[in-house]
């Protein structure tokens, strides 16, 4: 039986619909269920392109987790990934999800992490501090915003004429490259291998 995924986003959705089509023909992998906090959001409309089942939740029942929980089960998640979900995760759903449930942030975290920073607010952050690089981090996922250990982290050059815009399309190009590839190999337990087989120049391994 192939391991699902259950992907949790806010927004567009752009990380959502790379991962879908990664293991869209995958022997072992698939997606199973599209969480969304946003009843407007695009990602909706990509898992309705994709035949996927989708659920929209509300705070309270986040925070209380009876019905969202029952979802998980009845799709037989096993793996969730936060892609671009803007909600705090509550205790109940970390301790059912523990060391299965992975976030990415569009900064080398530590910096520039927190509440309040996602999307552009990180991008605005990281050009106004004057870095000369910024990336992405994939992380496990706790109680605390952007906290959980680190998985995977990758670069690139922030340039001098770079804006928030242009850097956020640099960002954007690492996360669909990665995401999915590090996503895969958490599931089948290679990580280590697949540490190895990336350029040892952009990559931070951290297991």
């Amino acid at each position: 039986m192939k391991k699902k995924i259950a992907i949790f986003a806010s927004g567009t959705g752009s990380n959502a619909r790379k991962i879908i089509e990664y293991f869209q023909d995958h022997p072992d992998i698939s997606v199973g269920l599209v969480v969304s906090n946003n009843p407007t959001a695009g990602v909706l409309d990509i898992a309705r392109d994709h035949h996927l089942p989708a659920i929209v939740i509300n705070r309270q029942e986040f925070r209380e987790g009876t019905q969202l929980s029952d979802e998980l089960k009845q799709h037989h998640i096993d793996f969730i990934v936060l892609a671009g979900f803007l909600w705090l995760i509550p205790a109940w759903l970390v301790k059912q999800y523990e060391q299965r449930m992975v976030n990415i942030h569009p900064s080398l975290l530590p910096k520039f992490g927190g509440k309040g920073m996602y999307g552009m607010h990180v991008h605005e952050a990281v050009c106004q501090a004057g870095e000369r690089e910024t990336g992405i981090t994939i992380h496990y996922v706790n109680e605390q915003y952007d906290d959980g250990n680190i998985v995977f982290q990758t670069k690139c050059i922030v340039e001098p004429d770079d804006t928030p815009h242009t850097v956020a399309k640099k960002v954007q190009q690492l996360e669909h490259r990665y995401f999915p590839e590090v996503i895969e190999q958490l599931m089948l337990n290679n990580i280590s291998q697949y540490h190895l087989s990336l350029p040892k120049n952009n990559l931070f391994p951290l297991l």
